[in-house]
């Protein structure tokens, strides 16, 4: 099952960074994304969103180029709308990404020149993710992690200037 992980970050470049640092887990197949979106507000206030080609969307993609490739071959001149109708019809009822509304609401609230991040994830090395949130502050906005895992998160990203007193 999909675990939905979105934390605010401290810093304008921090949810950018950590997710570098999950993409590097990713290639060492310790961890899977489903979808991941970046929420960046610049110290003036502008905000930017990153969302990233979802797995459902690539899916969705080779399976709509597939049956395309086969219309064509049978009828040349629908075959390329009908293998991208088909294509846009399985990523909809394959959807199970960050969802925008969840997105537009986080942007509206995170202050300037905070960054949050928003993932989907198939399956994570716990152990090894934590290491690669570890030298990342902020606060966990909303997960659908076990309580325990939850708390394990927490403490990896604590603000750790309130425990150091600085």
């Amino acid at each position: 099952m999909n675990e939905l992980i979105v934390v605010a970050f401290d810093h304008f470049d921090d949810a950018r960074n950590a997710l570098k640092s999950l993409r590097d887990l990713e290639r060492e197949g310790r961890i899977s994304f489903e979808d991941t979106a970046i929420v960046e507000r610049d110290p003036d206030g502008t905000p930017h969103v990153k969302n990233e080609v979802s797995g459902t969307t690539e899916t969705a993609t080779v399976v709509g180029a597939v049956i395309g490739g086969i219309v064509t071959f049978v009828f040349p001149l629908v075959g390329a709308a009908v293998g991208a109708a088909v294509g846009a019809a399985i990523g909809s009822a394959l959807d199970r990404g960050v969802s925008d509304t969840f997105v537009d609401e986080v942007k509206s609230t995170l202050r300037p020149g905070r960054s949050a991040l928003f993932l989907v994830v198939r399956r994570s090395d716990l152990d090894a993710t934590l290491a690669a949130l570890r030298p990342f502050r902020g606060e966990v906005i909303q997960t659908t992690l076990s309580t325990e895992t939850e708390e394990a998160l927490k403490a990896a990203i604590k603000d750790r200037s309130a425990v150091n007193g600085g």
